[in-house]
């Protein structure tokens, strides 16, 4: 059985080598993230080019995520590195402190701005949550506090304010520049950090059509506690959903988490946008050759519950085992589908009404598969909305987006259950476009002589949004 669940893995120091990057995709890379918080243009300009020869030489089709830095909210730097800060203690953050004094007395913040967004009786949470603070006063540029849970604090570590409430706007400037960067390089799709809601991703996708990204989708990172209570609107606004869990975790409460993760994937695949499960997913793997069994669960636990794509960051971005944890996300989320297409399907929903046609196509086709037998789907398709469409509805049969347009093919890397064939429809040719359709997948090895396949397409060529019929086949050579 092919693998449905897609792999995000973060380009870094650890995979700046070409012979990484292909074995990487030979052990099932379908998106690499570009994470803007980390390194210069020139750096991830090196990292595209290195991937994109990865991509030549095994033949593989790999999405690129530009994941932008957002407002995130951090202390400056201490004299020594760190400070052990103990439960009890008085420890005091200054934004006109010099960035580089911080001792275990105080320690300067990054955003100026802090001191009006919180108030005495809050809880801030720094280093993802491990170092908790109660605010006890606020002075002027000086925020008094005391250590609720001490522990290792070191430079430029994160803070969250418990419950949400930073004011800081979702794009920076330098997020403006980044996104002109990622419309020149044509990255497929872009993530927008600490989102509040449906404006920011409004104003980001503006930006992006300026800049010329007009086939560049957007992701909405949800880790805010406010973009929570904006859930509905922001999914109606973004291409993609991110389940960001870090920051979302320390502003939420990390035992309201996993029902968060679970809402936040049904309620993005019942509005028919993608999802991407984020953040410590094998962590261990850092530092160790194989995960631990907890987080073969958690991204288990993931993929039943429903979302196209599952995220390693400092994994691969920063690990001693790259490919390995590729390889071993890949074969945790094999397991996990066996199961999972183990069980009964669900009904298909009979109170929809269908908004394009193309949606209502996708719906038929993935009930007709579901009761043929059916080898394969095949979508002959120019933007790939179709296929998107068909991987909403569960199916263990594969849907191949068979289409002329490279990005095309690289942005259906991200659609659970989807993969990407270079077809071009010839107007002129001698041969029938359904032979031409079984020729393809009896050379690709995806079907036998008189297997059933499922073909969608338009009746004019080349025309967005144009799918408006299917017919079931049976494969044959000429």
């Amino acid at each position: 059985m092919m693998r449905r669940t897609k792999i995000v893995a973060t380009l870094g120091p650890a995979t700046d080598e070409l012979d990484v990057l292909v074995e990487m995709c030979h052990a099932g890379l379908d998106v690499a993230r570009i994470n803007f918080s980390h390194g210069t243009q020139q750096d991830h300009l090196r990292r595209l080019e290195l991937l994109r020869e990865a991509m030549r030489r095994t033949g593989r089709y790999v999405a690129v995520l530009g994941d932008l830095s957002g407002p995130k909210i951090r202390i400056e730097s201490f004299v020594a590195g760190a400070v052990q800060l103990v439960e009890g203690q008085a420890f005091a953050l200054d934004t006109a402190l010099d960035k580089k004094s911080g001792n275990e007395r105080e320690v300067g913040v990054a955003y100026k701005e802090l001191v009006a967004d919180v108030a005495a009786g809050d809880t801030l949470l720094l280093n993802d949550g491990l170092i908790v603070l109660e605010v006890l006063a606020v002075q002027g540029t000086r925020i008094e506090t005391r250590v609720v849970a001490g522990g290792e604090l070191s430079n430029r570590k994160g803070l969250n304010r418990k419950g949400g409430g930073i004011s800081a706007p979702a794009l920076t400037d330098k997020d403006r520049e980044d996104i002109v960067f990622a419309a020149a390089q044509h990255i497929d799709y872009v993530a927008l950090s600490f989102v509040r809601d449906a404006e920011d991703l409004h104003q980001a996708r503006a930006l992006l059509r300026a800049a010329g990204g007009n086939f560049t989708r957007l992701v909405a990172k949800i880790e805010r506690h406010e973009a929570v209570a904006q859930l509905a609107g922001i999914i109606d606004a973004t291409d993609v959903v991110m389940v960001a869990r870090g920051d979302l975790g320390v502003e939420m409460g990390h035992a309201a988490l996993t029902g968060l993760q679970k809402t936040i994937i049904h309620e993005t695949r019942m509005r028919n946008r993608i999802t991407i499960t984020a953040t410590q997913m094998m962590e261990s793997m850092i530092q160790n050759p194989v995960p631990t069994r907890a987080e073969v669960s958690d991204v288990a636990n993931a993929v039943l519950d429903g979302t196209d794509a599952v995220m390693l960051s400092a994994e691969t971005a920063t690990g001693k085992y790259p490919v390995k944890a590729v390889a071993a996300m890949a074969e945790v989320i094999q397991g996990a589908e066996t199961y999972h297409l183990s069980q009964s399907r669900p009904r298909e929903r009979s109170d929809i009404t269908f908004t394009q046609t193309e949606e209502a196509i996708a719906h038929a086709v993935m009930y007709t598969a579901n009761h043929l037998n059916v080898r394969a789907i095949v979508a002959l398709t120019e933007s790939g909305a179709t296929t998107l469409w068909m991987s909403r509805l569960r199916s263990d049969i594969p849907i191949y987006a068979f289409t002329r347009h490279e990005g095309t093919r690289r942005r259906v890397t991200l659609y659970r259950g989807v993969y990407p064939v270079s077809f071009d429809v010839q107007p002129n040719d001698d041969v029938p476009l359904a032979q031409r359709v079984f020729d393809m997948l009896l050379d690709l090895r995806i079907v036998d002589e008189g297997d059933q396949v499922i073909l969608t397409k338009g009746d004019l060529s080349g025309v967005q949004g144009g799918t408006n019929s299917m017919q079931i086949l049976r494969v044959h050579r000429a």
